[in-house]
């Protein structure tokens, strides 16, 4: 891990690698986004409507998952000042937030037909709003500590460990309070999902996946870039 500290080694590998997440993740995305819309078939209960779950799960997994990283980032940060542990979750944040939010309303679009109403105050629901705003309030200090422009703040890296707390909360809200919200149909080793349904959600999720880490080793070349840019232009403005 730590060989890849080098700022200079990472962008080695992210150059190659970038692309090809990219374009495996959306060929992924787009073949089973096909057969989950054209190829599977409508639910007994639920209908037609079924068929935003092949985009709602992966969004919620990886909004969970992106804010998993900025926790694990922020630590690397923290106790062993890894180079490249900020930019990471600063890269995270922004596709994190975004598929946060597409879970919200896909879910709403989804909870209207089955439940019958947009929206519920209950334990997941609220949980993954809270989510968001986190998000939020993470790429708000990352901006303000970015242009600080004096020694590198710790506070984002404090606040996406504190947020971590939130991830259980998400997770088990549905088993510990009475929710709308059916409780998870894949567990460790199990599924209650028939394998029409399973198999197409499995390789969305790796699609959605692969372009969620394609995204993140972007945003962190943008911003290395960036830094190295802004780098130049100290010196040439202390030489002048």
């Amino acid at each position: 891990m730590h060989g890849f500290a080098n700022p200079a080694r990472f962008l080695r590998l992210a150059r190659w690698l970038t692309p090809v997440l990219l374009l495996a993740g959306a060929v992924l995305a787009a073949a089973s986004l096909g057969w989950g819309l054209f190829g599977a078939p409508a639910d007994r209960l639920q209908g037609e409507s079924v068929r935003i779950l092949y985009i709602h799960v992966p969004a919620a997994w990886l909004g969970m998952g992106g804010w998993s990283a900025i926790a694990v980032a922020s630590f690397t940060e923290i106790v062993w000042r890894h180079p490249l542990a900020a930019i990471a979750a600063r890269a995270v944040a922004l596709p994190g937030a975004f598929y946060t939010a597409l879970c919200l309303v896909t879910g709403s679009l989804w909870g209207r037909p089955a439940w019958g109403t947009w929206w519920v105050w209950d334990g997941r629901l609220t949980s993954m709003l809270v989510l968001l705003f986190l998000y939020m309030g993470y790429i708000a200090l990352a901006d303000a500590a970015d242009r600080d422009g004096g020694e590198p703040s710790r506070i984002p890296a404090v606040f996406g460990l504190v947020g971590a707390v939130n991830i259980p909360v998400i997770h088990y809200s549905v088993l510990w309070w009475n929710s709308l919200h059916q409780p998870p149909s894949i567990t460790m080793g199990k599924s209650a999902m028939a394998p029409a349904f399973l198999w197409p959600l499995l390789i969305a999720t790796i699609g959605f996946s692969l372009l969620f880490g394609g995204v993140v080793l972007a945003r962190m070349r943008a911003i290395l870039a960036n830094a190295q840019a802004e780098a130049r232009l100290r010196r040439k403005a202390a030489a002048a």
